[in-house]
């Protein structure tokens, strides 16, 4: 692999919008636009593509549905498609393969354990806590069978250090400033007239209702700010995971009956056209994310970019990238502090430094620069034998 353009093949896990995949897709356009020959591939059940139009070439490669008893099936059954996929010769003739998850990285452990391919790398975002020892054993396979390993943010790059005996190179995420704006769009008021939302302030949290997004505190810290701000709104988008999450989302419904808020206080909106999310920052009035875990936190950057001043943990990641004053900070194991934090960022000269320091910090994240990185890092692993 000297100058000359690079076939990359970046495997994803799905072709719906989670975060991992808005990775891929993104480094995946930023190589297109550098000269390179990126391709992303998902499995895709559903037959409806990635859930946006992308500048590099997308591959979604035909899955089954499934109703299988547990994770560690649904695992394995993902795992199958892509081997199925790379069986082919043809579908092998790539310089770089690229993994972004477990599922993936599975796969291309057992292509390069048969001979198929000669390496590959694998971008750790964050590691998962599985009760399912079978599920826990194969990411840690995904991890330990690749050859270089990429990481978002230097708190996994200690794990990997610590934890697995592995050297990780740190390429933070990116933001699209020209999409991501804080520009008003006639669409933004389309929106919210769609979404029917008031005039008091719209609290906005994006990933879902998940146990590590911390949704059920970030419900009962919204009650609190009610009592006193009874006309806010919290609105929940996103939420299309492959994992099972049934039983938090039963204790969400169950926080959600036993708060007495009104039905319109709360929307959970669940994926929204990835069309819609600059709108969708721009129409709120802060972003509340006090995630437990992430690799990075992509949507802090979009959310800033947009003009949206953020209410983050005060945890790493997030205090890895962003300084004192980038955000209004909150524990995220504290209801109080949540709502709090909330309460806070409503203030006119809080919010206007934030918003201010938003666009400081994400002009610091440019996909392009984490592109030029990634091929950095492919230039030690090896081509694929073509023979």
């Amino acid at each position: 692999m000297t100058g000359r353009p690079l076939r990359i093949a970046l495997l994803t896990h799905s072709t719906n919008p989670r975060g991992g995949v808005v990775h891929a897709l993104a480094i995946g356009d930023a190589l297109a636009e550098l000269g390179h020959e990126a391709v992303v591939h998902a499995p895709d059940a559903s037959g409806r593509g990635f859930f946006r139009a992308t500048a590099c070439q997308t591959l979604p490669i035909p899955a089954s549905l499934l109703n299988v008893p547990d994770t560690h099936a649904l695992v394995e059954a993902r795992i199958d498609d892509y081997l199925r996929h790379f069986a082919d010769p043809a579908h092998r003739r790539f310089d770089v393969f690229h993994a972004q998850d477990g599922i993936s990285g599975n796969a291309l452990a057992t292509l390069k354990q048969r001979g198929l391919i000669e390496g590959f790398t694998r971008t750790v975002h964050h590691i998962e806590s599985f009760a399912d020892p079978r599920v826990a054993d194969l990411q840690r396979r995904s991890i330990v069978e690749a050859d270089t390993h990429v990481v978002v943010s230097p708190q996994w790059s200690e794990v990997l250090r610590d934890d697995f005996g592995l050297a990780a190179t740190v390429i933070g995420n990116g933001v699209d400033r020209l999409r991501y704006s804080p520009h008003l769009h006639p669409e933004d008021l389309t929106l919210r007239r769609r979404l029917r939302l008031q005039d008091g302030p719209v609290f906005l949290s994006v990933g879902g209702i998940e146990e590590r997004k911390n949704t059920v505190r970030i419900l009962e810290a919204f009650a609190q700010v009610f009592a006193l701000r009874p006309e806010a709104q919290l609105v929940i988008a996103g939420g299309s995971s492959l994992l099972d999450h049934e039983a938090y989302r039963f204790r969400f419904a169950e926080a959600l009956a036993a708060s007495g808020l009104p039905a319109d206080a709360v929307r959970c909106i669940g994926p929204l056209a990835d069309a819609d999310m600059p709108a969708l920052y721009r129409i709120s009035d802060a972003l509340v994310f006090p995630s437990v875990k992430e690799g990075f936190g992509l949507v802090v950057l979009e959310a800033m970019a947009c003009g949206l001043p953020v209410v983050t943990s005060a945890i790493r990641p997030f205090t890895d990238y962003l300084d004192a004053d980038d955000v209004v900070w909150c524990r995220p194991d504290s209801t109080a502090s949540i709502a709090n934090a909330m309460l806070v960022v409503l203030q006119p000269a809080v919010r206007a430094r934030v918003i201010a320091q938003g666009h400081v910090v994400s002009a610091r994240h440019d996909w392009h620069q984490a592109a030029r990185a990634h091929l950095s890092i492919y230039q030690t692993v090896g081509a694929l034998d073509h023979a």
